[in-house]
């Protein structure tokens, strides 16, 4: 399944699609009424990109059956749910993301992405909202215990093709920023060890104008890294940093152990390559002095100061700069 806006499909045990101006997708029979619509409610949309739309919105009405396994990458939080539709269908108007039509799921495994490798990754990282898992079934199916036969031949019904230029050179801009992150993380959850992971912030902290610090490796309640604007750091603000190497999601407690460090003229940032929980979410909204930093916005610091970064880590993170073309603004 195709990106959504936070955790509520997760949360509310559903996926959901847009093109809210079509209202419910059940009354449009096949591809045709589908493309008609299009037409008719989405007039501006590229001619050629009709066919395409249409074939997503029709297996995600009528293809989909209960039972049937769905995969969808939460890009917010770099994580892979795996579940099984549940054969409900419900149409919002009122939806607060203004994805109306939703499909029901029994979801099963939550998974950081990087339990799965990068050819997995790629498959599952396109750019067309519903498709089928071809060459990668296997390794979902293996997660969830389902025995795979050996020699099973792979599905031969070809994946929804995209057939407007422009929708295809999106797509693999979107690969390109999608594989990138994952050799990020995979870098630094391989080649660094948790204290390295603590260095490699403060550095990081550096070059963004801050004089930083590690901690000492024990008794230092929560906090990694020290930060401060002037030299000495006697001058306010303060940061307090925690860091978690690790892609899982950050539960609240941990994050209240940070808050409990900090005094006045104090703020804690917490960092993580992966997500935080709700709770977290939640406490960050209503603590002014308190900034969470998961995996997707690391990833963006480290892009944005790449060239600042010291031979040490760029030679961990070897990178090419290269432009692409921005299509979607």
């Amino acid at each position: 399944m195709g990106e959504h806006v936070g955790s509520r499909p997760v949360d509310g045990g559903y996926v959901a699609i847009g093109w809210s101006a079509l209202g419910d997708l059940r009354q449009y029979a096949d591809r045709d009424a589908l493309k008609a619509a299009l037409a008719q409610y989405y007039p501006d949309k590229k001619v050629g990109s009709r066919p395409v739309d249409a074939g997503i919105l029709f297996r995600f009405t009528h293809e989909m059956k209960a039972g049937d396994i769905v995969v969808y990458p939460s890009k917010h939080d770099r994580m892979v749910n795996v579940g099984r539709f549940t054969g409900a269908f419900e149409h919002f108007s009122d939806d607060p993301d203004d994805y109306p039509n939703h499909r029901g799921v029994e979801w099963l495994l939550h998974l950081p992405r990087n339990e799965f490798g990068q050819s997995v990754l790629n498959e599952i990282g396109a750019f067309i909202t519903v498709f089928l898992i071809q060459s990668s079934a296997d390794a979902f199916l293996t997660k969830l215990g389902i025995a795979v036969p050996e020699g099973d031949a792979p599905v031969n019904e070809p994946a929804v093709e995209i057939e407007d230029d422009d929708t295809a050179t999106v797509a693999v801009s979107k690969q390109a920023e999608l594989t990138t992150g994952d050799f990020i993380i995979r870098q630094i959850m391989t080649k660094l060890s948790g204290y390295e992971f603590e260095e490699f912030v403060a550095h990081l902290l550096e070059c963004m104008g801050y004089t930083a610090r590690v901690t000492q490796r024990s008794g230092d309640g929560g906090v990694d890294v020290i930060a401060h604007r002037d030299k000495l750091g006697f001058e306010p603000p303060i940061l307090k940093v925690q860091c978690k190497r690790k892609t899982d999601q950050v539960p609240r407690p941990e994050v209240d152990q940070l808050l409990g460090t900090l005094g006045e003229g104090e703020y804690g940032l917490f960092i993580g390559l992966g997500s935080f929980s709700r709770q977290s979410v939640e406490l960050e909204r209503n603590r002014p002095k308190l900034r969470l930093i998961d995996g997707e916005q690391f990833v963006e610091l480290i892009l944005e100061n790449y060239s600042q970064l010291s031979p040490r880590y760029r030679t961990l993170l070897p990178l090419k700069q290269i432009y692409v073309p921005d299509l979607q603004g």
